[in-house]
């Protein structure tokens, strides 16, 4: 039987979603947790709905995979959480057909970067970064709508990225401020590596260097990573939600 789970996790001490060797990994946890609980001593393979950089949180990452044997989804999901440690958790269990593919069925996903926009620093920021000018919403707005629709998104992309495809759908982009917190949310259908903290970069340095909203349009349309801002901090960065 294939099972679907949510997992919820603060990204800080681990290098990433994805397994590595010798490394702390939500993967390596997850699925640690996984074989502990069904008493199994191989290696026990999980698909994620999309990988998540070091430092980066998630409050809705779909994971699945297969077992042998029909679970109770409510003492699972107990189970689970009482093992794993603290800064990861899991939800919403459930049976899933046999073709479905936490990664390659979902449809879209929304990611958001919170970040504080105020000149002096408070004890309860935490690690989120600090913009201390002060920002036009609306013009950062008007920057995000030049990314709506389906792009070549060259210019937001690392080197690290592995799937050569650089072209991406953006359903919808949008700003907003609650108090001191800046939030900026994103969906897509998919992600290009650290393309959301190079956008994000990217409507600082328009903020910073007072540029028109248009800039974002030609650093688009450029496909030059050097056209973009800087990647900014992993820490306010979350998965948020995957549809499927």
């Amino acid at each position: 039987m294939r099972y679907s789970v949510q997992v919820q996790y603060v990204g800080k001490n681990y290098a990433g979603s994805q397994y590595q060797p010798d490394v702390p990994t939500i993967q390596n946890e997850l699925e640690k947790a996984i074989r502990t609980l069904i008493n199994e001593n191989k290696r026990f393979k999980t698909v994620f709905s999309g990988r998540t950089d070091a430092g980066v949180n998630s409050a809705g990452q779909v994971v699945h995979f297969d077992l042998d044997k029909n679970i109770v989804a409510s003492n699972f999901v107990y189970s689970l959480n009482e093992i794993l440690p603290d800064d990861i958790s899991v939800s919403d269990l459930k049976e899933v057909s046999p073709e479905f593919h936490a990664q390659k069925s979902a449809k879209s996903r929304r990611y958001r970067y919170e970040l504080i926009n105020r000149k002096h620093k408070n004890a309860f920021d935490g690690d989120l970064l600090r913009v201390k000018y002060d920002v036009n919403l609306e013009r950062m707005q008007e920057s995000l709508n030049y990314l709506l629709g389906e792009h070549d998104f060259s210019s937001f992309k690392s080197s690290g990225t592995l799937n050569p495809s650089k072209v991406c759908f953006i359903e919808n982009a949008v700003i907003q401020k609650d108090g001191d917190k800046i939030i900026v949310e994103i969906t897509g259908n998919r992600f290009l590596y650290n393309m959301v903290r190079t956008i994000v970069g990217t409507l600082l340095e328009i903020e910073g260097r007072n540029l028109p909203a248009e800039h974002m349009k030609n650093v688009l349309e450029a496909k030059d990573r050097r056209k973009a801002g800087k990647t900014v901090s992993p820490y306010g960065l979350a998965l948020v939600e995957v549809k499927y």
